[in-house]
């Protein structure tokens, strides 16, 4: 009835009847999306609210015969169909996309406001009095329309993480021009470009000779983006990943339903189909790092399709495949360049050798990219003698041609990390992972029972080159298994590592486990006994999980990781078991559904973090008559991050009154926090930010006398904070990045202890006023740094 009434209210020509169109959609969305559906409601709700406003600017624009003046609303609605039709088209598993554009409908249904707003504030009533000053309205009206058609709403698509995300096959950025690859690159162009060379091209070439690189590189040559426009995929395709994963991915780049596979065959036909409906526009798939086994991955993927390329990047030629481009090594005029980029950057001060060790440290190198860039980095700001200690253990005459022999090179510059031992565990650590995966900095952190000093390192994240990768794993797979500081096993299709077979009761006393398998997984895990195991890592991609049994017996375990690098979030089995780890202190769980955590055989009383990633959490907390305090006695640590489920936090959290840090963010359907936040008197950090439908604090959140970081980033919903704010005596630091729409309440002025501020313009605009009774304040503008992390 609602719609009838907007539609009929703006029914008619010219800008009423886009009105109209955009109203449409979004009430059709409205009615078939669920997942926006807050947002949705909220915009339907103001275009009706607006429509007769609406029907009165038009009528003064038809007196002023002016069809300009519109022509930023004009866009607004133009694009705001575009935006509509995009969240229709988002899976609802896709835990990045969704925040994201639910903060664009709100920041749309905002934009939109406040323009009609101005329009309308503009307006006369009569003719005579719009006639008389239709001078001072064009030119207000005027800037309005070239600030809004600039398309500067559009900003909202920025996120807080410094990102702009990107799609989940889209090519790397590279930051600077790479060194010494200007004519395999202009080659390269060429053969793509060009309609009669080979379909399909492997790019070959040693690991750490720059071949992801120059693919890299080259989709993002303007010809090369210009044939080939949104049709670029690039997927990596690592040991662990098959041919419905990556098909998977790439409909999950398009925002396409995700098709139920019954086999590979059956993902091939469905993305040959996909692509002919792309065509006759070009397409170009982007393999990289292919390994020998996935030659039949290649065959799947030749389509009989016009326009149609595939590149494969790999250490191997796939002969049978296509034409081979062989990479070289780089010369050692670019060989030094690059590494005097990484030796001697121009902000630090650093030892600078002659140029007779400059020279032979060099040629050491081979010329391969990725050895230049590690032993620049190892030798940076280093001494005289270490550099000729490095020469010397370098000095033995070799030719780099296998991958081995570049270990063997790269070996040194982890050796010479023996005198900083943090930083060498750290990097065997990274191993642990599966590859090509992106490693949150958190879980390292964890890994080594550390502490972040604000919880900020939930927003990093470390990506690693594969034989950098190989080259962790070899010197953790050195010595028998029974001596091995850590153990690494990768299960693909269910076969066991040989060695893990040969023996029926296997003891490892490794510190570290890391168990990483496939899709194809079935849960079938070996007898093993791991009693002195601290850390323990699995890492899986399946929809079903089961715990191994042997979790049981871990009575040392003090670090947990379960992380799903599938497509959906897995349902776990066997999970009462982890209520034996007597010892556990912190737990990451990573795309999962979390049973209840209040089950009588769960026992968390030493766990004192717990991180709950991209989670389905509606049963975790369920309705126990158990108190939430009695099942985590030492919870000082709690992160709940894209859990799109949690609308409320349970009952008695606030009896939590160990929490020193509490992160909740990209939890778009928090309402309120509990009103007694003010009990959690040991809270240091709060971080709230992308919370996008959370409407304010609570009053007492003025008794967190010991809170040090406030983070209220992209709470867009969020309009005034409370009178009580000012009583945060001890507050340092303060985020408030898109708040533009926030007031400020004049206590703010006692937050005497605040250092500084982090805010778009706008924000920072509104704490200048402060600044008289705040002198140790830095206001600080943030600004977005393009970073590729999901592609």
């Amino acid at each position: 009835m609602a719609g009838q009434v907007v539609i009929s209210a703006v029914a008619g020509a010219g800008f009423q009847m886009i009105f109209g169109d955009f109203t449409e959609v979004v009430l059709e969305a409205l009615k078939n999306n669920s997942q926006f559906k807050p947002s949705l409601k909220r915009l339907a709700d103001m275009l009706e609210e607006m429509a007769p406003s609406i029907k009165r600017i038009e009528s003064f624009n038809r007196e002023l015969d002016q069809p300009k003046q519109l022509e930023g609303l004009k866009g607004l609605m133009k694009k705001g169909n575009d935006l509509v039709s995009k969240c229709s088209k988002i899976h609802k598993y896709n835990y990045y996309k969704r925040p994201l554009y639910n903060k664009k409908l709100l920041k749309l249904g905002k934009e939109i406001r406040d323009h009609i707003t101005r329009l309308q504030l503009q307006g006369i009533a009569d003719t005579k009095e719009i006639l008389h000053t239709q001078r001072q309205l064009n030119d207000q009206i005027g800037k309005l329309s070239m600030t809004l058609s600039n398309g500067d709403w559009v900003d909202s698509s920025k996120s807080y993480s410094n990102t702009i995300l990107a799609g989940v096959c889209s090519p790397p950025l590279l930051k600077v021009d790479p060194v010494g690859l200007e004519i395999p690159l202009s080659e390269m162009r060429i053969k793509l470009l060009n309609d009669e060379t080979s379909q399909h091209i492997v790019l070959s070439a040693p690991g750490g000779c720059g071949k992801t690189t120059l693919a890299t590189a080259l989709c993002q040559q303007g010809d090369v983006k210009d044939k080939f426009k949104s049709n670029i995929f690039f997927v990596n395709v690592p040991k662990l990943r098959n041919l419905m994963v990556i098909v998977k991915m790439i409909f999950q780049h398009k925002e396409i339903e995700l098709p139920d596979f019954r086999s590979e065959e059956d993902a091939a036909n469905h993305l040959e189909r996909l692509f002919q409906q792309i065509g006759p526009d070009p397409i170009l798939l982007v393999l990289d790092d292919v390994w020998p086994g996935s030659q039949s991955i290649l065959d799947k993927l030749k389509f009989r399709i016009e326009n149609y390329k595939i590149l494969v990047t790999s250490r191997y030629e796939f002969p049978s495949f296509g034409s081979t481009y062989k990479l070289k090594t780089l010369n050692l005029a670019d060989a030094m360049t690059l590494f005097q980029k990484f030796s001697f950057p121009l902000d630090q001060q650093s030892y600078a050798p002659d140029q007779e060790i400059l020279e032979e440290m060099v040629k050491w190198c081979r010329g391969f990219p990725l050895v230049i860039s590690v032993v620049g980095k190892s030798l940076c700001r280093k001494s005289a003698a270490e550099w000729r200690k490095r020469l010397g253990e370098c000095s033995k005459p070799a030719s780099i041609l296998s991958d081995n022999e570049i270990l063997n090179c790269l070996q040194s510059s982890v050796e010479a990390l023996d005198d900083n031992v943090a930083a060498k565990e750290c990097f065997m650590d990274l191993g642990s992972f599966p590859e090509d995966q992106r490693i949150p900095a958190a879980t390292l952190i964890d890994m080594k029972d550390a502490n972040e000093d604000d919880g900020s390192y939930n927003e990093h994240f470390v990506m690693q080159h594969d034989l950098l990768r190989e080259l962790a794993i070899r010197g953790s797979n050195s010595g028998s298994i029974e001596h091995r500081k850590r153990v690494l096993l990768e299960i693909i299709e269910n076969k066991i590592p040989e060695w893990l077979m040969e023996q029926d009761q296997l003891s490892i006393r490794a510190k570290l486990l890391s168990i990483s398998t496939d899709e194809k997984f079935s849960s079938s895990w070996s007898t093993m006994q791991a009693p002195e195991v601290e850390v323990l890592l699995l890492n899986f991609q399946t929809e079903k999980f089961s715990l191994p049994e042997f979790i049981e017996r871990m009575n040392k375990l003090k670090v947990l990781v379960l992380h799903n690098y599938g497509f959906v979030p897995a349902e776990l089995s066997n999970f009462p078991l982890l209520g034996s780890l007597s010892n556990l202190k912190r737990i990451r769980l990573e795309k999962v559904s979390i049973p209840s955590l209040f089950l009588t055989s769960m026992k968390w009383r030493k766990l004192e973090k717990m991180s709950l990633v991209m989670c389905n959490i509606d049963q975790a907390f369920d309705k126990s008559t158990n108190k939430i305090s009695d099942a985590f006695p030492k919870l000082v640590d709690l992160t709940i991050d894209y859990c799109n489920d949690l609308e409320e936090l349970p009952t008695g959290f606030c009896d939590l009154v160990l929490l020193r840090k509490l992160s909740i963010t990209n939890c778009h359907k928090l309402l309120a926090l509990p009103e007694d936040m003010g009990n959690l008197l040991d809270l240091e950090v709060l971080r709230l930010n992308s919370c996008i439908e959370l409407t304010g604090l609570p009053g007492s959140i003025g008794r967190l006398h010991k809170l040090q970081i406030l983070d209220l980033s992209e709470c867009l919903s969020v309009t005034e904070l409370p009178e009580q704010i000012g009583q945060l005596h001890d507050l340092r630091k303060l985020y408030m990045i898109e708040c533009s729409s926030c007031e400020l309440p004049s206590s703010v002025a006692n937050l005497v202890r605040l250092k500084e501020v982090i805010g778009d313009q706008e924000t920072a605009m509104s704490w200048n006023r402060f600044k008289p009774c705040l002198p140790s304040l830095t206001i600080k503008v943030h600004k977005e740094n393009n970073l590729n992390w999901l592609g």
